[in-house]
């Protein structure tokens, strides 16, 4: 049996890759991380964390790993998309249905993909 220890995203600047994920997600970057370093880390909750390393090439196809996330302060999927591209994110693919149901894929400032999906609240289930 394994335990899951961290997800890494490899990217250009990965103490400014951080700090975005970090203003959207509300997980404060490790205490020691500095602009000039090759990796960086979220302090999540729970295992796994998020590391952020430096490499030098840039992203070149579509991501075969990514987040889904959603809301944990009680806004909609709509609500939290339209937070999320205030911070810098873009939009990349629009699933959502008339009926409601659906995500939407977002871009990382670094153009990682990342799916906002409804909340449990949304989808009729006890939070």
């Amino acid at each position: 049996m394994i335990e899951l220890h961290s997800v890494s995203v490899d990217c250009e600047n990965p103490y400014a890759l951080a700090t975005w994920w970090s203003e959207a997600t509300g997980f404060p970057l490790e205490d020691i991380a500095k602009p000039e370093d090759e990796e960086v880390a979220l302090q999540t909750e729970t295992s796994p964390y998020v590391l952020f390393i430096r490499v030098p090439e840039g992203k070149s196809t579509k991501n075969r790993l990514h987040f889904d996330v959603t809301s944990r302060d009680g806004r909609t999927r709509d609500e939290e998309a339209a937070r999320l591209i205030e911070l810098g994110a873009t939009v990349y693919e629009d699933h959502r249905k008339p009926d409601g149901t659906g995500w939407i894929t977002l871009l990382d400032p670094a153009g990682n993909e990342f799916c906002v999906c409804r909340s449990d609240a949304e989808k009729g289930l006890p939070e």
